[in-house]
């Protein structure tokens, strides 16, 4: 198992993507790519832990697999705009830890 940062994770899927003449999709395009995906994991959700069983002859897919195809996705449509996206998790975790601090019951109240 690796340890890769997120700058890490984020230069991977740049090398990837770079040695292709097409490169990144059209942020338009990326969102409608996250959207299906975020639709393929509500469905292996539903199939885990809903009211919907998956059909005997639908492929067998993991919640993990479809995690990692919306990580995918999600890192493409960031590198695409030039964004970092372990800057953008510092600064939501700071508006959590500032503006939601009080939010939710602490375990060591």
């Amino acid at each position: 198992m690796s340890n890769k940062t997120v700058k890490k994770l984020q230069q991977e899927v740049d090398d990837y993507i770079s040695q292709f003449k097409e490169g990144y999709f059209s942020p338009l395009a990326l969102t409608a790519r996250m959207t299906e995906e975020l639709g393929e994991l509500a469905r292996e959700v539903n199939h885990y832990y809903g009211e919907k069983p998956k059909k005997k002859a639908e492929q067998e897919k993991t919640i993990e697999e479809e995690l990692g195809d919306m990580l995918f996705v999600m890192i493409c449509f960031a590198n695409s705009l030039h964004i970092d996206l372990e800057e953008a998790h510092n600064k939501v975790m700071e508006k959590f830890k500032t503006r939601d601090k009080d939010r939710w019951t602490r375990k060591d109240s």
